[in-house]
This record gives C-alpha cells, structure tokens and sequence, in this order.
C-alpha cells in the first residue's frame, strides 16, 4: 500500500457516517482525513516543568505551541521537522516528553488521578495513558497497569520506564479476569480508566491501515468484550470512586450502546459525569438504528477530527454512589 496514497472509504462506513454527520459536517470530516494529525507531545512533569521543556526546544528552533491554557503540559511542534526527528530527540530518549495524539490525552485529563489515590489502567499499552496518570499522581499511590498482550507489555514497561514511574505494578491478564479475581480479593480504586480495544474508526489520520481493516463484524464483537470490560472494571471501584470509558472509535455501537447497558445494568450505583474537556465536543446520541438509548447518554463526549484538528475519540465518565 502506498503511504501517501488515502485508501478509498468502505460503502458501510461511508453510510454510517453520514448518518452520524450532517451534510456540511460530513465535507468537513472528509476534508480534514486529508491532513496529517498535528505532532503533539506532553510534558512529563515528573521530569521536567513545560517552562523549562519550552525553552529547550525551542533552542532547537522547534517552533512550540500549547493550545490549551489550563493545560500547559500538552504541546504542538508546529514547523516541519524531519522524519523520526521527534521520537529521536535526547529529551525524548530522557522520558522529558512523550509523543502523544491530543485527544488521546483527555481521559487522564478529565478523570483527574491525584496524589495517593489507587488507580487502574485496565487496557494499558503502549503507556501514553499510563505515564499521564503517573505524572498526576506525582509517582505517589498505585497505578496498576494491564496489557494482556505478550507483545506490548514490553512496550509498556519501557516507557512507563523512561517516564520515570515508580508507583506501578505491570499485570498481563485478560482484563475480565483480572477485574473478577480483584474483586473476589476486595479490592478497589479510586479511578479506573478502561480505555478499551476498538475498531479504531477515530484514528483515520494516522494509521491508513484502519481504512482497509474495518468492518461491522469487528465492531459488533468488539461492542460485546468492551461491554464486560466496562461493567466488571465499575465492580472495583469505591464509593465515590470514578471511571471513564473511552475509545477512538466513532460506532454508537462501541460508545453510547456501552454506556447505555452500563447505566441500565447499575441504576442508582451508577452516575454518569459530564466530562470536562478543554476542546469542543458534541453530546452523545440516544438513538442509532433501531435502538434507543438513556437520555442520559447525552452527556458523553464525541470528539471529532474537523472540530479541533485532532483525532476521532469518545469520552464518557461515571460515579459509583453505593
């Protein structure tokens, strides 16, 4: 395939999309799939302050932007640099910033780990999530990383390693198993982050391959392990504890059919949260095909390429009441 070459929409996705988009949206998405993602980064302030990471770079005559004022650790390299120029550099080699998409920063920025609190990243390699976490939490409490791949636990560990984390403990188990077994041994968090596996529809972008991967066969087995993944991993957490359910994919299917069962299969143990994020996004919808969802699906978060030159992502957030 090559590189530079966009493949062509499969007819299903092109139909569901515009189902999701209105006309003058649905040009805009188009549009902006032509676009390279921005090159964002993040500080990693157990390392380095975005002051002092700034200045750095900028003696490079790398040409810095941070778009968002409540978020001064999340960064945009705006000149054009040579290719692997970014993952090369000696601050990158030294855990003093990691290579992170924008939107997918927002589950840590809007669940907001603190100091001392027990948290899970139940689907977590490569780290990117992981390494934000930790840097909330000033190395201080537990992170409890799983991957249950073999191949991208290594992944895992050495960025949570060049990062500089000390307060985690790396598992690779099937996250069903792992939620069933804490449970059974009483444990709890106070935030969980269940970034779950997708169909990836969100991350066009970048990796072309998603293009010619996707299908709805994909999407309906997926909505049903995301769907156990959410609902064992909201088991672990304490009262008052929260979560937030992600995913880089557009499919309702995925997103508001998740949250939906969760919020049906909780009732009052359950609150949804409407996340607070430094980009604008859309509300989730309460009816796709022939199903209807919980008004309250609305206050999840649809995050759309042509919104904010980012990626495609959706974020939704709950609070265990008792």
């Amino acid at each position: 395939m090559n590189k530079n070459k966009i493949p062509e929409m499969k007819p299903l996705f092109i139909e569901r999309m515009k189902k999701l988009l209105n006309k003058e949206d649905w040009e805009k998405y188009l549009e902006i799939l032509k676009e390279k993602p921005v090159n964002s980064i993040r500080c990693n302030t157990l390392k380095i302050s975005p002051e002092k990471l700034k200045k750095k770079l900028e003696e490079k005559n790398w040409k810095m932007n941070q778009p968002w004022k409540t978020n001064p650790e999340v960064m945009i390299i705006e000149n054009n640099l040579m290719p692997g120029e970014i993952g090369r550099a000696i601050e990158h080699l030294l855990g003093y910033y990691y290579v992170q998409e924008l939107a997918s920063m927002l589950p840590i920025i809007t669940l907001k780990p603190k100091q001392n609190e027990k948290f899970l990243d139940l689907c977590a390699s490569p780290g990117s999530k992981t390494t934000q976490s930790i840097a909330e939490m000033k190395n201080t409490g537990l992170v409890l990383a799983n991957e249950p791949a073999s191949s991208r636990v290594n992944v895992l560990k050495s960025n949570i390693e060049r990062c500089g984390g000390t307060n985690v403990i790396i598992t690779k188990n099937d996250g069903i198993l792992l939620c069933k077994s804490l449970l059974e041994n009483n444990f709890e968090f106070d935030k969980i982050l269940v970034d779950a596996p997708c169909s990836g529809e969100g991350t066009l972008r970048s990796t072309y391959e998603t293009y010619l991967m996707w299908n709805i066969k994909t999407v309906e087995n997926l909505s049903k392990l995301q769907r156990q993944l959410a609902e064992n991993a909201f088991e672990l957490l304490k009262i008052g504890g929260e979560m937030i359910y992600s995913t880089c994919t557009h499919a309702p299917e995925e997103n508001e059919e998740i949250v939906d069962y969760l919020l049906t299969k909780f009732k009052d143990r359950i609150e949804i949260i409407k996340p607070n994020l430094p980009i604008k996004s859309r509300e989730g919808i309460t009816t796709w095909e022939n199903k209807k969802y919980s008004p309250k699906v609305k206050l999840c978060a649809r995050v759309y390429p042509q919104d904010n030159n980012t990626e495609g992502f959706f974020v939704s957030q709950f609070r265990k009441l008792k």
